[in-house]
């Protein structure tokens, strides 16, 4: 019987040596098994396909009727794992904290399962009649917001 701590070790004995990450594994009602890993540059194609290639040939008729689908995370989908706010340290990011507010700003650093997003806010200051726009460090909890994910810019 195939499960997911079974298809988590052989993902992991394959991502050894590479710099892939292993993001998500997934079994739909619909007989589907879906892996997600990530790369700092990108996934390609190529090695969702040797990744697949490997899980059959070390499940072999256990596989089944099971539908295996390997590809990359997701540019633009919420982060799921630690190594994906590592590998966007200096990019924007939309968070959504768990109190329902929406921010936009820089991921400047990641410290375990937190992180600080530099933001834009309006503060008033003294001798000023209006109120000027800073950068405002804030801190995180990957637990604690409703998601964090990488924003696309097309410049």
């Amino acid at each position: 019987m195939i499960n997911k701590e079974t298809i988590k070790r052989l993902v992991e004995e394959w991502l050894q040596g590479n710099d892939y990450f292993l993001v998500d594994i997934m079994f739909g009602s619909d007989d589907r098994i879906v892996i997600e890993i990530d790369h700092a540059d990108g996934v390609w194609i190529e090695d969702c396909a040797a990744l697949s290639r490997f899980l059959q040939e070390h499940l072999g008729d256990e596989l089944g009727d099971y539908e295996l689908e390997v590809g990359s995370a997701g540019i633009g989908q919420p982060f799921k794992v630690e190594q994906q706010y590592i590998n966007h340290i200096g990019d924007e990011l939309e968070v959504l904290g768990a109190d329902g507010k929406k921010v936009q700003g820089i991921l400047k650093e990641v410290n375990g399962r937190e992180f600080v997003l530099t933001i834009k806010e309006k503060q008033t200051q003294e001798g000023k009649k209006r109120p000027v726009m800073v950068d405002v460090d804030k801190t995180y909890s990957m637990d604690d917001v409703k998601y964090a994910k990488y924003v696309l810019a097309f410049k």
